[in-house]
């Protein structure tokens, strides 16, 4: 509550300013907030992957993009934190600016590049949270200028496997040049043998996050693989390139556009995938979500858990625990038991 109404009065501050530095003084914040420990399970919990969410909420990777506050995130409320994207070698991203706020379309437009500290850095902090509850997975990358970016992604599994919930392996991002050249059949399939080796012993589960710019050929051998292969989860989606009709002068920014333009295109990608997978994948919504009404239609669409970022930037942190309490009188309005009877229903 106190958070919800601090963020209300500072809100036209941080709207004034850059919106890389108000995120970057938002997750310092967070980092000197007192931890408050991960949500108790509760009527909206659910199993994906053999692990326990204590709800379908979580916080989707870009935010915590350092793993500094995964914490500090399960403390907000969400049933999991997805920490990254985090690549072998740091590295500055692209050039500023870069992250653009479309305040009218309750949108973001970003082009960001992967930029994060490191896979040292990282694997540090959350070695440090080692035994502490509450599940945070870890989305990783390629650098931009590797000249083998499967090793990348070998070398990142085998590093963060000890420490993750989940990996996430992210080939959908749009501004690393080539990125989704791997959701391609014949690279997607080798690159998650070489990421399935590299866990080794390790038995984390494995997720893929692809894009919504897909055509239906895509959506069928993505799904075919990710059954193949015994995948996780698949994230459903990243941000899109494609453009709907916007109000704010920044729409014609390059990069990827996430928040409320999103949402349809992404609650339909859902669709796809349930359809091409048939149940046998479990999914995770991303795209567009910003209430409770968002997060219990992509549930009903076929996804076990959802996730947002986005909308925090127009919301506040109240949001997680406003969208919890909606769908659960959601749920119940509804008739269902559980979030695992209700997936899939619509």
């Amino acid at each position: 509550m106190a958070q919800g109404m601090i963020f209300d009065l500072a809100r036209p501050l941080l709207f004034k300013i850059d919106p890389e530095l108000a995120h970057r003084l938002t997750v310092r914040a967070l980092a000197v907030s007192p931890r408050a420990g991960p949500p108790k399970t509760g009527p909206l919990a659910v199993e994906v992957a053999g692990l326990q969410f204590p709800n379908p909420l979580g916080m989707a990777a870009g935010f915590d993009k350092d793993a500094e506050v995964p914490d500090q995130l399960l403390g907000l409320g969400f049933g999991f934190a997805e920490v990254g994207s985090i690549t072998p070698r740091p590295q500055a991203g692209n050039p500023k600016p870069r992250l653009f706020r479309l305040v009218e379309d309750r949108a973001v437009i970003n082009r960001m590049g992967f930029n994060n500290r490191g896979a040292d850095v990282a694997e540090t902090r959350l070695a440090r949270r080692s035994g502490r509850s509450g599940i945070v997975g870890v989305n990783i990358g390629a650098n931009k200028d590797s000249e083998d970016r499967i090793a990348d992604y070998e070398v990142m599994a085998r590093t963060m496997a000890p420490y993750a919930s989940y990996l996430a392996v992210n080939i959908s991002s749009p501004n690393t040049p080539g990125l989704r050249a791997l959701q391609d059949e014949n690279a997607l399939s080798g690159l998650l043998d070489a990421v399935i080796d590299a866990r080794g012993a390790n038995t984390v589960p494995i997720f893929l996050k692809v894009a919504p710019d897909l055509e239906p050929a895509d959506i069928d051998a993505i799904s075919r693989i990710a059954i193949d292969k015994g995948l996780g989860a698949l994230i459903v989606s990243n941000t899109t390139i494609s453009r709907p009709i916007l109000k704010s002068r920044q729409a014609g920014e390059t990069g990827g556009l996430s928040g409320a333009p999103l949402r349809d295109l992404a609650q339909q990608r859902l669709r796809d995938f349930r359809r091409a997978t048939g149940g046998a994948v479990p999914l995770i919504g991303v795209g567009g979500i910003a209430d409770a009404a968002d997060a219990w239609a992509r549930i009903r669409a076929g996804a076990s858990l959802v996730q947002l970022y986005s909308a925090m930037v127009f919301e506040g942190p109240g949001l997680p625990r406003r969208i919890l309490k909606g769908m659960e009188q959601l749920m119940q309005r509804d008739g269902f038991a559980s979030i695992a009877e209700a997936v899939g229903s619509e």
